[in-house]
């Protein structure tokens, strides 16, 4: 078959996914098995073949990264049902002031707590951050959305153990500790100048309080955990996010915080070890077993079980698995379908057509899988699919450049992130939980998490050079 109808077949199955996706209401797991059946078929793979790829394609990504999605994942229930959020952001406030808690906030959920479910932590911290809101002075309501918009939606798709990013990793095969370290040299410049450029708008007249905020949609609770869950139970719109609105349990006030959260800590630490130490060239068995994703996540799930039991008890621990294996459920057949898309692209010999072009250049497939992300992700509302299409798009050039995987799934994730909108579950949840209206949520929100997806990619481009 020629290159041009290699391509062409592409474009098709891509866009056919979108429009089974948006028009027609499909299943997004069902849309992309669809496209890859088609993709296969289309470009004379044959049946056996065809079949036999996107098969291996689901097997390989969850032999990549499905364990890890699933211990980050149940980490995060276990979290939640212990109320961490909330102390958390607590203790923020009496550190960095007012003044400074939309930079303190954005960022520690954009690193510390990406194994908690998106929703779950928008719906746990929304009530505090909008009684912060009131705190803070001019524009509170504006600048505290904001920062969570970028922090939630940045920290999902570049940061290790956010599920965005372990998939990504897992596509691309891209060791996880070097996903770790390069998402967070990333994020966190990415999130600081994103709030910054976004509070110099609010405070040079772009936000009006009497059409950008409504009043509060329900009683506005001091701790937030009650009434936040109940707001968010009538929100719509698509998501690849999932909701779980839980009824949080005391936790023993003798626990401190940072024994909430050491475990989880613990096991991001364990991970960048072994990758520093790689690069570094050292080698020793029993630092490089402990430090492996599996086992350093694993090790994590079992000290934060551990912690639970002894704050509230074994019961509500035995709660938080089970409602954090039936979410996992999604998460986990999403990404596997995308790395089924992903696999089929690669075995038509895409990578190789796409390889001519890019021979100069590493910015061009850069930019070209952020604008294929950020197109899917306007048209499909999806941060996860939209990066993994687009990244599986583009997985084949990069052997053929000599680009580093890494660049790819950034870039792939950065794209993903432009113009959250109306599609999104997060929209929504931010806007009732925040005190918005929808007009003011599409600054705080759409335009927010958008600059952060441009700053990504301009901070990706020049940093390629060094790879």
């Amino acid at each position: 078959m020629s290159d041009a109808a290699i391509m062409i077949n592409t474009a098709v199955a891509i866009l056919a996914v979108v429009v089974l996706i948006v028009r027609f209401k499909f299943n997004p797991v069902v849309s992309l098995v669809l496209g890859s059946l088609y993709l296969g078929l289309a470009t004379k793979l044959g049946v056996e073949k065809t079949v036999e790829t996107v098969a291996n394609g689901f097997g390989d990504i969850m032999a990549e990264v499905g364990l890890l999605i699933a211990f980050g994942v149940l980490m995060g229930a276990m979290l939640q049902e212990m109320g961490a959020i909330q102390r958390l952001v607590g203790t923020l406030l009496r550190i960095f002031g007012p003044d400074r808690m939309p930079y303190a906030m954005s960022l520690t959920i954009a690193t510390a707590l990406q194994s908690i479910f998106l929703d779950v932590l928008l719906v746990m911290s929304a009530p505090l951050a909008r009684n912060l809101a009131a705190k803070i002075g001019k524009n509170g309501t504006a600048r505290m959305a904001t920062a969570m918009a970028i922090g939630l939606e940045c920290g999902i798709v570049l940061t290790v153990p956010g599920v965005g990013a372990l998939a990504l990793a897992g596509l691309l095969e891209v060791p996880l500790g070097k996903m770790l370290l390069c998402g967070i040299a990333l994020v966190i410049p990415t999130v600081a100048i994103s709030v910054a450029a976004m509070n110099f708008l609010f405070n040079h007249g772009w936000w009006n309080p009497e059409r950008d905020e409504q009043p509060f949609l329900g009683d506005e609770p001091d701790t937030g955990d009650d009434d936040a869950a109940d707001s968010a139970g009538g929100t719509g719109g698509g998501s690849d996010h999932v909701a779980v609105a839980t009824k949080t349990a005391p936790v023993r006030q003798r626990t401190p915080l940072i024994v909430l959260l050491g475990p989880l800590l613990g096991s991001l630490l364990l991970i960048a070890t072994g990758a520093v130490l790689d690069v570094a060239g050292i080698h020793n068995p029993v630092i490089a077993f402990i430090s492996e994703p599996i086992v350093a996540l694993l090790l994590g799930l079992i000290g934060t079980s551990m912690v639970g039991r002894y704050a509230f008890g074994a019961q509500h621990v035995e709660r938080a698995i089970a409602t954090g294996f039936k979410e996992s459920g999604q998460i986990l057949i999403l990404t596997g379908v995308g790395g089924s898309l992903a696999a089929t692209i690669k075995a038509t010999g895409l990578g190789d057509i796409l390889g001519e072009y890019f021979t100069a250049s590493h910015a061009a497939p850069l930019l070209m899988v952020w604008v294929v992300a950020a197109v899917l992700h306007i048209a499909v509302g999806s941060v996860t699919i939209s990066a993994i299409t687009s990244a599986g798009i583009l997985a084949p050039v990069a052997p053929v450049l000599g680009l580093d995987p890494v660049l790819l799934a950034l870039a792939a994730g950065a794209g993903s992130l432009f113009a959250v909108h109306v599609t999104s579950n997060t929209f929504w949840l931010l806007q009732s939980l925040l005190g918005q209206t929808t007009r003011g949520t599409l600054k705080t929100c759409t335009v927010g998490v958008s600059v952060a997806s441009v700053v990504a990619i301009l901070l990706i481009l020049p940093a390629s050079a060094l790879f």
